[in-house]
């Protein structure tokens, strides 16, 4: 019987096309090291190969599989600079502290691609990416950041579409104008996934997969995280788990909620069809954002940032099948082969967390919908960290990351009340 995560409903079509998912061992005993690392996604497997590439005694406890969570099960887009345009940032921090992000995620886009070339992980890659406007308000606001990426941020691979070009660019008419943006692209993420666990796995790491863990301490200069069969005691630890952390550890619990996030793959439209001719991936200008692209056999691939009562996997089918018919009405009647979600930590202004929570504890996460390349890239600076150079990370941990509000008790109904009020107002 195929392999269903069980924390994530529906089985993907990544999981289907990923080729062999190794195994690796639940935790058995206890342990001593450098670095502890809990949560293997994007951020902690990133970590894990960098330290032991640099010699660094690295153990990574993972509670399910790697890739059950975000990171395997994700829409796969790259995106350029941070998940604020980067004009936004320079409104609230300054041009040069923008101008630093920018360039940081810029930075983790070239690092995502090098490191899979160079490490032989086939991601799929394709090259392309468009922001379309769904309103005719939006539409200005689209031209004007096509002109500052050029001017003010020296970034020249971004041109405004106008409606037409739009609609002819993705085969629809649902959209008012938009950016195409040729400097990124989208990818496979489970296979990333999976290479990256064998890489750092090459290089030296500690890696063990079924592991939840009972409890994380700091005192004495030693910090000791609890698993059902075993402690591990190191000098440092990072809290790597995003949208999954539950009651771990508070801070991040505060700072970093979970949303549903839900996705489709319908059957191979062929070759004559007129959706996304030129093979790009698709995000859009609502709050509950619609995100979509085709795979390399021409099936599409959609998503919709929606708290779904999901029962079954198949209650996902029909959610994905009306908002396909929304932009593409000839695909009303489309087969839907699988339907999955998962959960997206997102943070309250939309920037990623990255704090010391308890001594010689760092959390990160809270990437909001950009956390394909920025996570990975996270993982790097943390080893950065660890090695003396906490600069660049500093980047990240002093953005400002207010509590949702509400505390525990409140916050989830709340954001359920705002995502409702945000996914009318797209409608309207």
């Amino acid at each position: 019987m195929p392999y269903q995560s069980p924390i994530s409903p529906g089985r993907s079509w990544y999981e289907d096309t990923a080729g062999a998912r190794p195994d690796y061992p639940a935790l058995d005993g206890d342990r001593v090291c450098d670095v502890v690392i809990v949560g293997g996604g994007f951020t902690g497997l990133s970590a894990a190969t960098h330290l032991a590439k640099a010699g660094t005694n690295v153990v990574l406890v993972e509670s399910h599989r790697f890739g059950d969570g975000a990171s395997g099960r994700n829409g796969g887009q790259l995106g350029t600079g941070q998940r604020a345009w980067a004009e936004e940032l320079e409104a609230e921090y300054g041009f040069s502290r923008a101008r630093a992000l920018f360039d940081l995620a810029e930075e983790a886009k070239a690092h995502l691609l090098e490191f899979a070339q160079a490490n032989a992980i086939d991601i799929d890659y394709r090259p392309g990416q468009m922001s379309v406007a769904h309103k005719p308000r939006y539409v200005d606001a689209y031209r004007k950041h096509a002109d500052l990426m050029t001017s003010r941020f020296g970034y020249p691979h971004i041109a405004f579409m106008d409606r037409q070009e739009t609609a002819e660019r993705l085969g629809s008419q649902a959209f008012f104008g938009g950016v195409r943006d040729t400097g990124t692209g989208h990818i496979h993420p489970l296979k990333l996934v999976v290479g990256t666990a064998r890489v750092a796995a090459g290089a030296g790491a500690h890696l063990f997969e079924n592991t939840p863990v009972t409890g994380i301490s700091s005192s004495g200069g030693k910090v000791r995280v609890t698993t059902p069969r075993g402690t591990v005691t190191a000098d440092k630890c990072l809290v790597a788990v995003n949208a999954y952390g539950g009651t771990l550890e508070p801070v991040s619990a505060a700072h970093v909620m979970p949303i549903g996030s839900f996705i489709g793959a319908t059957v191979p439209l062929g070759a004559d069809s007129p959706v996304l001719p030129g093979w790009e991936a698709v995000d859009d200008s609502r709050f509950v954002v619609r995100y979509f692209r085709k795979a390399p056999d021409g099936r599409l691939l959609f998503g919709g940032r929606e708290i779904y009562a999901v029962n079954d996997p198949k209650d996902i089918h029909i959610h994905i099948r009306r908002q396909i018919a929304e932009i593409y009405p000839q695909l009303k009647d489309v087969e839907i082969t699988h339907g999955w979600g998962g959960y997206v930590g997102i943070t309250l202004p939309r920037k990623p967390f990255v704090r010391e929570v308890m001594p010689n504890v760092i959390s990160a996460g809270g990437y909001s919908g950009h956390g394909v390349m920025l996570s990975n890239f996270v993982g790097k600076l943390y080893a950065e960290t660890v090695s003396g150079n906490r600069d660049r990370l500093k980047l990240i941990e002093d953005l400002k990351i207010p509590p949702f509000p509400g505390g525990r008790r409140l916050r989830a109904p709340l954001l359920f009340l705002a995502l409702n009020w945000y996914a009318l107002r797209d409608r309207l």
